[in-house]
């Protein structure tokens, strides 16, 4: 059964999944903030921008290690591809179209739900939150109801 779910292995998953369960553990320790990659538009925005929104205090407190947080996310995966992958970037053959239309529907969800799925599936979760259970549970049903259609179309990631 296990070679079914992990073609490539299980030993990947288990180490990313323990990784990202210190990282996100040590963010809390460390500031007290639950790490989520959402958030990081409007603390950002918040450099450039007087109106009100950007200026709340959830934002221009922790602008500064979500600015660090996705610069992190970003050399993680540079540092990964030159050790684990021969340097080999990953490439797509999707239209950039797609890739923006995906890239639209993704941040629209963001914000409707009110967090990523980092934020709701990793801290979340992790804290019990009934909110972040449902956002959770509606991210998997839509993924999966998204992937049956996309499927049936003929699209091949």
């Amino acid at each position: 059964m296990v070679n079914l779910l992990f073609p490539l292995g299980i030993t990947n998953y288990i180490v990313g999944g323990i990784l990202i369960g210190l990282g996100v553990s040590m963010i809390f320790l460390l500031t007290g903030i639950r790490a989520g990659a959402s958030s990081f538009f409007s603390s950002t925005i918040s450099y450039f921008s007087n109106k009100e929104y950007f200026q709340r205090k959830l934002y221009t407190t922790t602008r500064v290690w979500r600015i660090v947080f996705t610069l992190g996310l970003i050399v993680g995966a540079f540092l990964f591809t030159i050790t684990f992958n021969n340097g080999q970037f990953f490439t797509t053959n999707v239209q950039w179209w797609r890739l923006a239309l995906g890239g639209f529907l993704v941040g629209f969800g963001t914000r409707f739900s009110r967090g990523c799925t980092s934020g709701h599936g990793i801290c979340g979760l992790a804290s019990f939150s009934l909110s972040s259970f449902l956002a959770v549970i509606t991210f998997l049903i839509i993924a999966i109801f998204t992937a049956f259609i996309v499927g049936s179309l003929g699209v091949i990631p």
